[in-house]
């Protein structure tokens, strides 16, 4: 079975979008309003589940093994819902979960964190493994965020800044590999 999945029906149906070189596991899942950013990847077993609203990726981002990424729908209690957006050279550490909420460029959201409905992630953040972003919370450019709930504490080095795009360059390479494979094997 293809990870990538429609939702809906007739002319309400909704099919992923991707972008040039991404690679999706077959064991993830992909289904809906999702469109992802050229040298992407999604790891197995992430799933990535716009169903109810649009989940946009961008590129040579990573989604890691487990990661759940999801919507709010719109309904009586939130009556636009929130989609899912993240950015550019975004790593999303294993067993994450990003609920309707926005991430900017140039981000690590570390292994096992929560960024809940309505949150809003600037560019160049480092969300340390395990934090809680509460709903509606915004993060500022250029800090680590560690905790649950999280609080802001420090500024990143330039060291942590480079690392954003070492990151989703050593991911794009790997992807780049797992590609290779697959058409060496079919």
């Amino acid at each position: 079975m293809s990870p990538l999945r429609a939702h809906g029906n007739g002319a309400d149906q909704k099919y992923p979008q991707l972008g040039d070189n991404v690679y999706v596991d077959p064991q993830a899942a992909v289904i809906g309003d999702v469109a992802i950013g050229e040298d992407s990847s999604v790891w197995p077993m992430a799933v990535v589940r716009g169903d109810m609203h649009r989940i946009r990726i961008g590129a040579r981002t990573s989604v890691q093994d487990g990661a759940v990424l999801h919507i709010t729908h719109a309904g009586p209690f939130n009556p636009d819902g929130w989609p899912l957006v993240i950015g550019d050279d975004v790593t999303i550490g294993h067993k994450a979960c990003l609920h309707g909420c926005t991430v900017g460029n140039r981000v690590l959201v570390g292994i096992g964190s929560i960024v809940m409905d309505g949150a809003v992630i600037e560019d160049e953040v480092v969300l340390a493994a395990g934090a809680l972003v509460p709903p509606g919370k915004k993060l500022e450019s250029g800090y680590l965020y560690v905790g649950a709930p999280c609080k802001q504490a420090r500024p990143l080095s330039d060291k942590e800044r480079e690392f954003f795009r070492y990151s989703a360059q050593n991911y794009v390479k790997l992807k780049n590999d797992y590609l290779l494979a697959e058409q060496v094997q079919s």
